[in-house]
């Protein structure tokens, strides 16, 4: 390949980058044109269905030195499509059923286009105008789904200046830092003539109340990002207890019971449990009622992380898995998940309207007390306004459009756990209890083996198998016809030893039942054609 052609870095051609469209016949135009017109064709069409190794991609983006000379668009786009969007990640393929995002509706692209050419900054009405009263709607609909308080309270609240019933953010694990940074500021609010937390830091604030120290209980299949959130906050990885599940993925409530007292006789104050609804591993959702019972009785926050399953919420079919919700002082949602909305969208919602008041932050140049800035309530600053897009989501699905979303994904995760159980080659690990599932592909003759096996034997082939699954879960990624994700769980049926499983996530609308019977087909073909594999079967049918 010759050198590249090179713009003018002139007055002029700048002004123009600014001020005047690519030509219609221009690569940039054109690929503007096709995503328009049938962004699943364009997608299919420009991303390599092989995948190329990383170290391969990483020679296209060597260089540390920032260019002299511009470049023509056109060249640059070009280079996009060879370099970037060809080796990009298929995450709306309806045959990639491993990831948490999915197809998006149709309409965001054009929408999320004048959101970028609006470019308003939603840390302050200056920056931002009539995208903080929509925000501030999105936010109150949000927090009507989940708490369902009456008219009169929405009208006092959703528009207050010194109140905010919500925050967006950049996702799950700014919205769960948010939760739990509310949680400690109010713990350690002013007393007396301690001016708290916020004023005189953590130390101060341990040493006034006479705690030893902070903790935050949450399942083991909690989310990572409550780990960073203990960090973050200062309380500390340590005292960021994860508490065991039952066979069935959910916290065991009485050994969380247990673990609150035990931290309570060393002087370790809970200052939040957190229940999960929808784990990212296995969908399933924390006994809520059950907590927040426990919250109470400890005098804690309760929080649910429910960036994955709270758009479960939006289906009366299914909305009752998560009762005890409404019970929650705060509440994680990612609407870039279940809700169909681009990658950037996480919600954090609080019951009650004034525990913003915990984190209230003001600068004269920006954030003026009185004013109706959301920044004031938030942990970031400047950010976009993701809400119209949430906005124009809850607008044209509507709540009966989403009921329908939902159901499917649910009864798509049942329809391919029959599936999983009616064949002998593959065993169910984890139930659906919403949209995502666990299994593996263990032949009867190897299950058979493992009856037979003594100890050491069965450990020695529960190890192969997690090879094995290991193994297959990448070639079927490398193959580019399909994908589910891996992860390690510890299932009942394995001993509770660290078992690597497939995980599958059926939310996306695309994805047919034909499709899930040729994922497994095609799981079943890259077995049996592994040579190792082969020779590992072979041991155990003779």
């Amino acid at each position: 390949m010759g050198p590249k052609r090179c713009a003018v870095a002139s007055e002029e051609s700048l002004m123009r980058i600014f001020t005047v469209p690519e030509a219609p016949s221009s690569t940039l135009s054109v690929i503007e044109q096709e995503i328009s017109s049938n962004l699943a064709g364009f997608l299919n069409e420009n991303i390599a269905a092989i995948e190329k190794p990383l170290h391969e991609i990483e020679k296209d983006f060597q260089s540390a030195m920032i260019p002299e000379e511009p470049m023509f668009v056109s060249d640059y786009a070009q280079d996009i499509m060879e370099q970037l969007v060809a080796h990009s990640v298929h995450t709306a393929s309806p045959s990639f059923i491993g990831h948490m995002t999915s197809a998006l509706p149709h309409f965001v692209l054009p929408l999320s286009k004048l959101m970028v050419g609006l470019n308003q900054n939603l840390v302050k009405i200056e920056t931002s105008k009539a995208f903080t009263p929509l925000e501030r709607q999105v936010l109150g609909m949000m927090h009507h789904l989940a708490y369902g308080e009456n008219d009169a309270f929405y009208e006092k609240w959703m528009h207050s200046a010194k109140t905010a019933l919500g925050a967006f953010c950049s996702g799950g694990t700014i919205a769960n830092i948010s939760a739990l940074w509310i949680a400690r500021n109010r713990l350690l609010g002013p007393d007396g003539d301690f001016k708290g937390l916020a004023s005189e830091g953590i130390m101060a604030a341990m040493l006034h109340y006479g705690y030893k120290g902070l903790a935050v209980l949450v399942s083991e299949r909690g989310h990572y990002s409550l780990g960073k959130a203990a960090d973050v906050l200062g309380i500390g990885r340590s005292n960021f207890v994860a508490v065991k599940t039952d066979d069935n993925n959910k916290v065991n409530v009485a050994a969380m019971r247990a673990k609150a007292q035990e931290l309570s006789e060393r002087g370790i104050k809970v200052m939040a449990i957190v229940g999960v609804a929808g784990t990212t591993e296995t969908g399933n959702i924390d006994p809520l009622p059950e907590m927040a019972a426990l919250a109470q009785e400890l005098g804690c926050h309760f929080h649910v992380d429910a960036a994955w399953g709270g758009a479960t919420l939006l289906s009366d079919n299914y909305r009752h898995l998560l009762k005890g919700i409404e019970l929650a002082d705060s509440i994680t949602i990612d609407a870039h998940k279940q809700m169909y909305v681009p990658m950037g969208a996480g919600i954090v919602l609080f019951k009650d309207p004034t525990a913003t008041d915990a984190i209230e932050h003001h600068a004269e140049y920006i954030l003026r007390k009185g004013s109706k800035d959301l920044g004031s309530h938030t942990l970031e600053g400047s950010r976009p306004g993701m809400a119209m897009l949430v906005h124009a989501c809850l607008r044209v699905i509507g709540r009966k459009g989403y009921e329908m979303l939902i159901d499917k994904g649910i009864e798509k995760a049942q329809y391919f756990a029959d599936l999983i159980r009616a064949d002998e080659d593959f065993e169910l690990v984890s139930e659906p209890e919403l949209c995502l599932l666990t299994y593996r592909y263990v032949p009867r003759q190897i299950r058979q083996a493992i009856d037979r096996a003594d100890e050491q034997e069965r450990i020695d082939i529960y190890a192969a198998l997690n090879r094995f699954t290991a193994s297959m879960q990448k070639r079927q990624r490398e193959s580019g016809r399909s994908f589910v994700s891996r992860t390690r769980l510890t299932p009942a049926q394995y001993q509770h030893q660290p078992t690597v499983v497939f995980r599958v996530v059926l939310a996306n609308p695309l994805t047919s039942k034909q499709m899930l019977n040729e994922i497994l087909a095609e799981q079943k073909g890259l077995a049996q054609s592994d040579p190792v594999f082969k020779k590992y079967l072979a041991k155990y049918m003779a």
